[in-house]
Formats: C-alpha cells, structure tokens, sequence
C-alpha cells in the first residue's frame, strides 16, 4: 500500500501600492471563509505606498467542491494612498503571479514529488513547524497584472484643505456649542 498526500500553499508578494489586512484575515479565518496568514513582520497597514514595503502572504488553497483537479483560494487586498499626480488621474500597480508550493509526504519514495526548488514554510497555518515545500513551475494565464488604480491631483490641494479645514472648524464649533447647551457641569 503506497500511501501520498498533496498540500497546496500559494505564496504571494503584495507590491507596496495595495496592502493585507491581517486583522480582517484573522476574522476571515474565524469564519472559515480563507485560510491566509500574513509572513512579513512589522508591518503597518496605515503607510503610504511610498513608505511601505512588499509584504508577503501565505494562503491555503481549499480544493474545489466542483473540480476534483482544481483548487480555489480567497484573499482581499486593499488599495493604499499614494502621491498626487500632477496631470495622471491613475497610477499603475504590478502584480506579480504567485508561487505555488506544494508539499508531498509519502511512505515510499517510489512517487517522484520533488521536481523543483525547495522552499521553507509552515507545515500548517497554524503551526510554527517549518517544512520543505517544492515550488511547482505552473503555465499562468497572465504574464502580470497590472492595475490601474485613481490617485489625486495635485491641483486640488488648496482646494481640499480649505474644505478639511472649514469643516474641521464648524464641526468642532457644533461640538462645543452642544456641550454648553446640554452638558452638566459639577465643579
């Protein structure tokens, strides 16, 4: 009896113009909806792009219900702030394909699983085990994506900071009119 399992990581490197949640990827998991784990440490979701650095994310891929050959995973991205352009509405982002891995573990060494580079990662999601992943060389329907993503314009800057600021002052003011008209004041 030969007995072989088949694994599936996808590892990603998000480019510094978008960002993962990991708070919205732990939620994610609780309900079972991915099964995605941020690698890169010290990472801050509230950075510019022109401030942050790639980020790396490991997502389980779920076979599909479908398609016995097929494998589905989920991951939400999101768009970070970026300089204005001065005439450009838009910017363009890269992103680059993923790396597959896959992990064989087998009784008998007579299945040949191990064709490609090695790769260290997580055993599991949720382990702090590391294992040898092989990474599978796949034919992609795109080279890369490329995304065109709406920035702002530097014209508009006055423009936008004297709106900010005038409404900053009238809601501060509402604010504090509403506190000496209802507020109960003990000294």
């Amino acid at each position: 009896m030969i007995i072989a399992w088949l694994s599936h990581y996808i590892r990603h490197y998000i480019p510094t113009g978008f960002f993962v949640d990991p708070y919205e990827l732990a939620s994610l998991r609780e309900r079972n909806v991915t099964e995605a784990v941020m690698v890169s440490e010290s990472f801050n979701i509230e950075a510019p792009n022109y401030l942050s650095k790639e980020s790396e994310v490991l997502i389980y891929a779920r076979q599909d219900a479908q398609c016995i050959d097929c494998f589905q995973a989920f991951l939400p991205v999101h768009y970070r702030y970026h300089w204005p352009h001065k005439k450009d509405r838009d910017t363009l982002i890269v992103v680059n394909n993923p790396e597959l891995l896959m992990y064989c573990d087998q009784e008998f060494l007579v299945l040949k699983c191990w064709a490609q580079s090695k790769v260290a990662a997580p055993c599991a999601l949720k382990s702090e085990e590391i294992c040898q992943w092989n990474s599978m060389q796949y034919k992609s329907i795109l080279k890369n994506l490329t995304l065109q993503v709406p920035v702002g314009l530097t014209i508009h800057t006055t423009l936008v900071c004297s709106v900010t600021l005038l409404i900053t002052i009238l809601c501060s003011t509402l604010i504090l009119l509403a506190v000496f008209k209802y507020g109960h004041f003990s000294l």
